[in-house]
Parts: C-alpha cells; structure tokens; sequence
C-alpha cells in the first residue's frame, strides 16, 4: 500500500486534484490518510522552526495535520505532535511555537476572508439582504452565509427564499453560519454592515467552502455554536466574541 507523503502540495498535485486523482496526505497526529484539501500543512523552516502554510505552498519540507486546535494543543502538551513531526520530517531538532494552534487558526480565517472579498471585487459574492433574497427565490444562490450575529429571522428569512428558489422546501436549510461577526465581516470585505452574504456562482461556492470547511472543522466551530452565540448577543448589546472572532481580529 502506497504510504502519502508528508511533504509540500505540489503544482502537479494541484493538477491532478482538479481531475481524477484527489492528492492524499497523512495527519502526523491521528496517522490516518485523508486528502491534502481538507488538511493544514506545517512548514519545516531552515532553523528547524515549524510554522503553519494553509495554502500549502511554502518552500521545503513539510507535514499535515487533520485534527481540530483543542486536539493538536493536547497532542503538543503530551509531545506526540513533536514525535509524529519528528518522524514524518526526518528531523530530531524542531522548534514548535507554543501558540500553534492560534497561529493555524488566524490563518485559516484570513485565508477565508481574503477568498471572500476576492469573490466580491469579482462580483460573484453579494450582499444585502433584499438583493439577497431576490436573487435567492431566482435560484441564482449557490451558497448562504451568515455573520455570527446575525438574527435569526434574518437567518430564517432568507434561507426560506433560498428553499423556495431551489425548490427544496421542507429541507430546513438556512445557509452556515460564519465564526465572525458582522463588524469583521464588513472590515474583510470593504463593505457596510455585511450581515448576510450570498454566492452566486457554483465555482465560487466551492472555492469558499474549500477554505470555510477546514476553519470550521479546526476551530469546532458549530451551528450550535452559532446559535449560542445569536442568542447571547440578542440579550445583549450585540459585542460578544468568539474565540475564531478572536484569532482574526490578529490577521487584519
């Protein structure tokens, strides 16, 4: 059995992930194999420091991890992210920063932000809650997204213009719901009290979603979550944080 390397995605594997082959990579934490898209690379640098490549594009050699920040923080407090880096890089003098995890986490945010107002300069991200709608119950939606704060008739609204427009009501689908509020939000995007956003092309939902997903799924961020966070801020003046909130406020 073919074991995957733990090294640098390379253009190659970029190629062939648009085909038939999806490029597999093996987290140094768990051992199991899952493909690079959905995992974080960690760069070797020439001092033997380890620092996080989201884009997997730095220079050298690196390895993956595919596990959650609280999971990849005990892993490093018991040094078995140490031992499985040690092993996967051929290298016995590593330098961990101790705020890893903080520093993968504002990097996934920033990366997904970017990638939003990327889609915004290119027109297929917009926003506004009648413009959303209207484009919604069109069938024009191909991806809803919610700040942390928004409201949840806001929420209900629009996702029910968004079932109605895909002919799938019934399916209690109301968009995911993002770990940052409006006022990061409208920072990332140059844009005014950016509540609610929509996708409009299919290509650009999976562009999003290809950097949304692995900064969810490392911060554990949940719709849960999201409610918990909706709810407080109702009670509220409508500050509260998250600790995703948190790490992006560092990125910009």
């Amino acid at each position: 059995m073919r074991t995957p390397r733990n090294d640098q995605l390379t253009e190659t594997d970029r190629a062939k992930g648009r085909g038939s082959h999806v490029p597999e990579r093996r987290c140094v934490v768990t051992g199991e194999v899952s493909p690079a898209e959905r995992l974080v690379r960690l760069a070797l640098g020439p001092d033997g420091s380890i620092a996080p490549d989201v884009h997997g594009k730095a220079p050298g050699r690196g390895a993956w991890i595919g596990v959650t920040r609280a999971d990849l923080e005990a892993s490093q407090a018991k040094g078995k992210l140490k031992g499985g880096l040690a092993r996967a890089l051929h290298e016995s003098h590593i330098a961990i920063p101790d705020d890893l995890g903080a520093r993968i986490e504002a990097q996934l945010a920033r990366a997904t932000l970017d990638r939003l107002g990327l889609e915004s300069r290119a027109g297929t991200l917009i926003s506004g809650n009648d413009k959303i709608e209207q484009a919604a119950r069109r069938g024009q939606v191909r991806l809803l997204l919610h700040a942390s704060d928004a409201g949840e008739d806001g929420r209900k609204k629009l996702g029910q213009a968004w079932r109605v427009g895909e002919d799938d009501e019934g399916s209690g689908r109301e968009g995911l719901v993002l770990p940052v509020d409006r006022g990061t939000l409208s920072m990332a995007l140059g844009r005014e009290n950016a509540v609610h956003l929509a996708i409009v092309d299919a290509r650009a939902a999976d562009r999003v979603l290809a950097h949304l997903s692995r900064w969810q799924f490392f911060t554990g961020w949940s719709r849960d979550a999201a409610d918990r966070v909706s709810n407080r801020d109702s009670r509220t003046s409508g500050t509260g944080d998250t600790s995703a909130a948190s790490a992006v406020s560092d990125a910009f």
